[in-house]
């Protein structure tokens, strides 16, 4: 079996919760999460008698079984309308139908003998009212990739504003969505077991299979003269986590994560330009790995792994090139707990440079060449569709700032300057995709309902496990080494 890497968190959110009790009957036995439907759509939940959901979640029946298709970006579920508890479910309440199934019901519509759901996102809170989650020694292993469609902020601009909801019945909070009808759009592509490279969207995740053991991502820009690849990497062997998560009254009462195995980072570029254009630009990578961990107090839970780069370059001139590599150990073990209020780190650091960087910079500066990557690592463990996730995360964050100084301006050694800055930003939460945002606030908008935000945490800021800086021939000022920095 294939070994894949991962974080680990376990589930719950924000402060938003409501009152009362609320158990939901529901129609879901234990099942094998690599089965079908499982893979395709998530577990379904099942009620157990030591967890209270909130009064407005809806729990239909079925799970998998019951979901006849997803739009590529998530939101829309097409569902049987005969499903156990369906008709229970209205614009307001909180659909699960499977742990990535499970979200806010924005509108509602029947076609034919289905219900087409669309939803928005939810903290852990949201669902649960009063509950411990709790689970150690996971051997994160075996994941499946799942990748991203075609998504409806992709459709054009024409269709996708035809699209929108319009207003019924009264105006205010009250007033449910009514979608236009969607434009024909495919379906999510189906789920990749055992994941290893995704070749299209250049992103990896496993563990001691291949050259990198951890999630990797690879760039490359080309575009008007200026033309930027390399790879980034957050390495790590055979982990296992543990999490425990308690929720009482709607709240966060205490939660743990740690995550062991020993991490690293590593990352290789070359970067040219001739008269092209300076860029700064977020990339996010439409794919993402998960690790089903069946349930617990029949929650359906996964370990999701997700990346993001994002690429600024500062060019002083409109030709020149620049390359470089670094390798560097991390730490042994990645964490954090909370309780009483306070959130606290767990990191045992171990920094040590295996490959420098300073000594790999190389290229032909006509003019100053500056160049800074970011690399974020985010592990997800509660909730997970494509666009919508909530639980314990934890994200590690890695800025590699490069720069060398002009070869005419320093004839006899050129300069060379680089700085890194390694954080980490944890807590509970959720998170949605911005563009996704973008359209359910322009459904929102139309019936003033106030515009959701594309995260929320309940968490500290960002805790620095490392930063540094380094400039050659020391005291040389022609080097301005661009600053990583926890934002």
């Amino acid at each position: 079996m294939r070994k894949l890497v991962s974080a680990v968190l376990a589930a719950t959110l924000l402060f938003t919760a409501t009152a009362c009790t609320g158990r939901s009957p529901g129609g879901a036995v234990d099942e094998d999460p690599y089965s079908e439907s499982a893979l395709r759509y998530g577990m379904a939940p099942v009620p157990h008698p030591d967890l209270t959901y909130q009064p407005d979640v809806v729990l239909v029946g079925g799970g998998g079984r019951s979901v006849r298709s997803v739009t590529a970006d998530g939101l829309t579920w097409r569902i049987d309308g005969d499903a156990p508890r369906a008709d229970d479910l209205a614009p307001g309440k909180v659909m699960f139908v499977t742990g990535r199934g499970v979200g806010r019901v924005l509108d509602l519509q029947r076609e034919g003998g289905d219900l087409l759901v669309t939803i928005g996102p939810v903290n852990i809170t949201d669902v649960i009212r009063d509950g411990t989650l709790e689970k150690q020694d996971i051997a994160i292993e075996d994941p499946v990739a799942y990748q991203a469609g075609e998504p409806i902020w992709a459709i054009p601009e024409e269709e996708a504003d035809a699209a929108l909801p319009t207003p019924s019945g009264r105006a205010g909070r009250s007033a449910p969505l009514r979608l236009a009808p969607l434009p024909p759009r495919p379906a999510q592509p189906a789920p990749i077991r055992g994941g290893g490279e995704v070749k299209s969207v250049v992103a990896n995740f496993s563990t001691g299979v291949s050259l990198v053991s951890g999630a990797e991502v690879s760039f490359n820009y080309d575009r008007n003269g200026t033309k930027l690849f390399g790879r980034a990497a957050l390495t790590f062997q055979q982990p296992k986590a543990g999490f425990y998560l308690s929720i009482k009254d709607g709240s966060v009462a205490r939660a743990e994560l740690s995550i062991s195995g020993g991490f690293g980072i590593r990352y290789s570029f070359e970067a040219g330009i001739q008269d092209g254009q300076n860029i700064k630009a977020v990339l996010p990578i439409p794919v993402e790995f998960s690790i089903p961990m069946g349930t617990v107090l029949g929650v359906p839970l996964a370990l999701t792994v997700s990346q993001t780069v994002k690429v600024t370059t500062a060019f002083g001139a409109k030709l020149g090139t620049i390359k470089g590599k670094g390798e560097f150990s991390l730490a042994g073990s990645l964490g954090y707990g909370y309780a009483n209020g306070r959130f606290g780190p767990q990191v045992s650091k171990n920094f040590q440079r295996k490959e420098s960087l300073i000594n790999s910079l190389r290229g032909v500066p006509v003019g100053v060449m500056g160049l800074l990557i970011e690399h974020r690592v985010r592990f997800d463990l509660g909730f997970s569709a494509f666009v919508l996730k909530a639980g314990l995360f934890f994200e590690v964050s890695t800025a590699y700032g490069t720069t060398m100084g002009s070869a005419i301006g320093s004839p006899v050694a050129v300069c060379r300057g680089v700085g890194i800055g390694v954080w980490a930003s944890y807590g509970v939460g959720y998170t949605i995709l911005a563009p996704v945002v973008n359209v359910i606030n322009k459904f929102l908008n139309l019936v003033k309902l106030s515009p959701i935000n594309p995260s929320g945490k309940l968490g500290p800021a960002p805790y620095r496990i490392h930063s540094a800086e380094e400039v050659i021939p020391p005291g040389t000022k022609l080097c301005g080494t661009p600053q990583p920095s926890a934002d």
